[in-house]
Parts: structure tokens; sequence; C-alpha cells
């Protein structure tokens, strides 16, 4: 083989590689956004429903110690992130305040009931769960009364799984998308050398011996996009972390994390599977189908 023949192979050969890089960069690198939206998108859900509160009216004939005894045994409830609790003096207070006027004054009596403000884990926040924790606590010898934002709860409920449906349509679209982009790189790369595979299968090669090297490769090309699809991950996490540090991007360290080891194993599953399939084809083509 002339050496200038073999010195153009190299240099189309390199081509196809950085092509195929790029090609697997780009594409992880805007699932890995819309992996980013998807999972702050759940915090940010969340964030939004641990604010929903479910208010307990208590009776007035119980003891500060009752009282006590049922904080705690509301605390221990799985259901439970963390409770307020306010006397009917200090509602009172903030009512006056609120309206200006000591209504006391008037009233001579404090019409108002000691309350436990719930704020319920976000897993809770459904009109279901919500109906379910109310008739609980009305059946409660120390509950006159149980009182929530049902209005709320369904519009939260609703539009958040209207959102995540649309996200997981989105999702799935550019996931097949990344097969599709990836597999055909790949597939490119693989047919410029599809004269020396049938050549290795006419001289003895096993399928699975000819196919392991490419396979290897396709991995280590797609593990070097996915890389360079995390660093552009990071610059855009970093600027967005900037720009709304109430979000906490950056110390959000658990889903940082199933963000990169999401990207890595797309990277090896896509780039896997594109290869074999790949050369599976070519494995089975005919020697004059070679030149088609």
């Amino acid at each position: 083989m002339p050496p200038k023949f073999e010195s153009y192979q190299k240099r189309r050969l390199a081509s196809s590689y950085i092509s195929v890089v790029i090609s697997i960069a780009l594409v992880l690198f805007m699932v890995g956004v819309l992996g980013l939206v998807l999972l702050k998108s759940t915090a940010v859900a969340n964030r939004v429903k641990e604010k929903v509160v479910i208010t307990l009216y208590l009776k007035d004939k119980i003891s500060s110690k009752q009282i006590n005894s049922f904080k705690a045994s509301i605390t221990k409830e799985e259901f439970t992130k963390r409770i307020v609790y306010t006397s009917k003096k200090q509602a009172a207070k903030k009512f006056s305040k609120e309206i200006g006027e000591d209504f006391l004054t008037f009233l001579g009596d404090n019409p108002l009931k000691n309350e436990i403000d719930i704020f319920l884990k976000p897993d809770f926040i459904t009109p279901e769960k919500m109906q379910e924790i109310e008739t609980r606590f009305l059946k409660n010898a120390f509950v006159a009364d149980v009182s929530y934002d049902k209005l709320l709860i369904n519009l939260l409920t609703n539009n958040i799984q209207r959102i995540s449906f649309w996200l997981l349509v989105l999702s799935g679209f550019f996931g097949l998308v990344a097969i599709i982009l990836i597999n055909g790189a790949i597939r490119l790369t693989i047919y410029s050398k599809r004269f020396n595979i049938k050549t290795m299968q006419m001289v003895g090669a096993t399928k699975g011996f000819i196919r392991r090297p490419f396979i290897w490769q396709g991995i280590k090309l797609g593990l070097i996009g996915a890389f360079l699809a995390l660093i552009g991950l990071g610059v855009v996490i970093y600027y967005l972390d900037k720009f709304a540090p109430s979000l906490g991007f950056l110390k959000d360290y658990i889903s940082l994390g199933y963000l990169g080891g999401g990207v890595l194993v797309a990277a090896f599953i896509i780039t896997w599977l594109s290869t074999f399939f790949a050369t599976q084809r070519f494995l089975n083509l005919q020697t004059e189908e070679l030149y088609y």
C-alpha cells in the first residue's frame, strides 16, 4: 500500500473518530441539559409542595400536657416534615396586628382556637393522601376541625403531572434522537472498515473476535464524548448557579451525581449497542454487497 494512501486513510479515520466524538458530546450535552431540567423541576416542585400546610384546630378543653403529647405524636408521623404550634393567645395577637385593633375588647372572649400547622413531606401532597390525613384527624378526640386549601392541592397536582408528562415525552424524543445520531456516526466509522471486516471473516475469524475491538473503540469514543459533554454541562451549571443561587445547583450533590452518572451510562450503553448492531450488519453482508 503506497505511503500517501496509507497516510490519507489514517487522516480519514482520525477525522471520522473526531466527528463521532463531537456528535456524541453534543447529543449527550443536550440530553444532560434536559436531565438537569427534569431533576431541578422535581426539586422545585418539592419545594413548592413543602409550603403546603394542613391546619388542625384543637378543642378548648385540652390540657397543655395533652397538647404536647399530641404534638410529639404528630412529629413522629411519616408524612410530617415539621409542625408549628400557635396558641389561641398568639393567634389573637397576630389577628389584632393584622386588622390594626384589639378585637378582644369588643368580643370580651377569644373565639380562636389553639392550632397546629403541619407541613407535609412532598410525597404526601396529593388530593387522595391529604383527604386520608384529614379524615384521620377529624376522628381524633383532640381535633375540632381540619383545614387546608383543597383547590390549591388539586391545581398543584394536576399542573405537576402535566409538566412531568411533557418533560418525559421530550426526554424520550431526545433520547431517540441521541440513539439515531450516535448510531449513524458510529456506523459511518465502521463502514470505512467494511473490507477489513470481510477479509478477517474470510480467513476464519469469528464474529465475536471481529466485533470486540470495534465495540471497545466505540465505548472509548463514547466515554470521551461523555466527558466533553460533562465539561459543557459543568460550565452551564456554574453560570446557572451564579445567576440563580436560590436553586442551589452546585450544592445539590445528589442530583449532580445522578446527572453525571446518567450521562456516562447513556454513553456506554448507546455506543455499545450502536457498535454491536453496526458491525453485525456488515458481518452479515455478502462480498458483492460491500460496494453498495
